[in-house]
């Protein structure tokens, strides 16, 4: 453990650690209350996330030891089960939230969208190098895009928006910036657009959106107070006033007024308001930094490192990260569209806690790998 240990990357690990445990401390104070309503007590969802990270500590030990040639074999199926788990889901799921986005054992649920994006991830990285010198052939370079569009399409069913949208973007950014012929991106744009525009099309023609009405609703997101009776309204302000609350720093931990029932996900999606709530808007500045510094160490591993199936996996992992917190933070504070997207480390669940989790192991995994790489270099 301490040979292994030496070989990561002491900042990233250092930083995970640290967000983890800071949210771990945000998500029993924000969600107290909900929790005692609830279950009876105060530290219900605490103590849930809590042995999830335990379990994903344990997890990541493991896959930090699993040398990436291993997945090779194994990601096709991985791919087969996500998308079995998937359709399962569609038919025979029960809807929580107006949405059938779970599996539950007992009180704990398991949401395989999330699963979804590492796998995309893993199989694209490695699909890519093992046919690097087949990629200016069409078929054999969209079969990465189409388990994303699989994936996306199926999540877009239960319907969730928020994550089929960073389903779509990892795919199809990660396509972009692979070695496939600039001559293939062209013809799969074209054939992209085209498909867009004959769902427009459809939907003019027939008159019926795709989208629900919920879904409609959250496009009105301007001005959010002068809707605070609204659904589209009453979150997002309840979010500002959280933030106005808030000074420029403090440590008030517990002190949060909006927690008492006025944000309803206080402890999920709308965790960052309770954060500059209680311990002011510097603190919620440097959250940010922290962010920042992850995602720049991440891709600088990528960067560094001996092969496209590791630099991949870096690139995907940093772009699922920068996805979550743009879109989490932009829709809490009333930018773009409120799509119900957690914000990495800091937000309540299970799901979600582990796919981050196995993500920075597997960028940790690449990071000895280049350590490794380097050293035998040096030794012939």
């Amino acid at each position: 453990m301490v040979r292994m240990l030496n070989k990561m990357d002491k900042t990233l690990l250092i930083l995970t650690v640290f967000m983890f445990a800071f949210g771990l401390f945000m998500i029993l104070d924000a969600s107290s209350m909900r929790s005692f309503l609830d279950y009876g007590v105060n530290t219900k969802y605490f103590t849930k996330q809590l042995i999830v990270l335990i379990g994903s500590f344990i997890l990541s030990i493991i896959i930090m030891k699993i040398p990436l040639k291993r997945y090779n074999k194994l990601i096709y199926m991985m791919a087969l089960i996500i998308i079995f788990m998937l359709v399962v889901l569609l038919v025979s799921g029960v809807a929580t939230n107006n949405s059938k986005s779970w599996f539950y054992i007992g009180s704990f649920g398991i949401q395989p969208s999330e699963f979804a994006k590492i796998i995309i991830i893993l199989f694209t990285a490695i699909y890519y190098n093992i046919n690097i010198k087949k990629l200016n052939n069409l078929i054999i370079s969209s079969v990465p895009l189409i388990l994303g569009a699989i994936c996306t399409g199926l999540t877009l069913l239960q319907p969730d928006g928020g994550t089929g949208l960073i389903l779509f973007f990892i795919s199809t950014i990660l396509f972009y910036i692979s070695p496939v012929t600039k001559k293939i991106k062209s013809r799969i744009t074209v054939i992209g657009l085209g498909f867009a525009v004959i769902i427009l099309l459809a939907i003019v023609i027939t008159g019926k959106s795709p989208l629900s009405d919920m879904q409609k609703n959250r496009f009105n997101y301007f001005n959010p107070c002068t809707r605070y009776q609204e659904d589209s309204g009453y979150q997002v302000c309840n979010g500002y006033i959280a933030i106005n609350n808030g000074k420029l720093f403090s440590i008030e931990p517990g002190n949060s007024k909006q927690k008492y029932l006025y944000l309803p996900e206080a402890h999920t999606d709308f965790i960052f308001p309770i954060i500059v709530e209680e311990m002011g808007l510097i603190t919620g500045i440097l959250v940010i930094i922290i962010y920042m510094i992850i995602i720049y160490r991440i891709l600088l591993i990528g960067q560094r490192s001996y092969n496209l199936t590791n630099s991949l996996i870096c690139y995907g992992v940093a772009l699922y990260i920068f996805l979550h917190v743009v879109i989490n933070l932009t829709g809490v504070l009333g930018i773009l569209p409120l799509t119900g997207v957690p914000l990495p480390f800091l937000s309540y669940g299970g799901s979600f806690a582990i796919t981050v989790t196995i993500s920075l192991s597997l960028v940790q995994r690449v990071c000895i790998e280049n350590y490794n790489f380097e050293k035998k270099k040096v030794l012939n």
